[in-house]
């Protein structure tokens, strides 16, 4: 007769779970940091928006809300 094991820590499914809950959270921890940076071009936007009513500058010249209306 063969007597049956117990399943203590250490058990493969148990193992499993934990590598899997380790992995999902060092990746959360990779997408936080990710997350964090500032990416490239990301100040030349802000400084495009006109500092009175907030809308994007196309181009060189003055912001509509500048030049008034005719």
């Amino acid at each position: 007769m063969s007597k049956s094991r117990r399943s203590g820590l250490g058990s493969g499914s148990e193992d499993m779970l934990f590598k899997v809950i380790f992995i999902f959270l060092a990746f959360m921890m990779v997408l936080a940091l990710f997350g964090r940076w500032r990416f490239p071009g990301q100040q030349k936007l802000h400084d495009m928006k006109c500092p009175k009513c907030g809308r994007y500058r196309i181009g060189k010249g003055p912001c509509p809300c500048k030049k008034g209306k005719p």
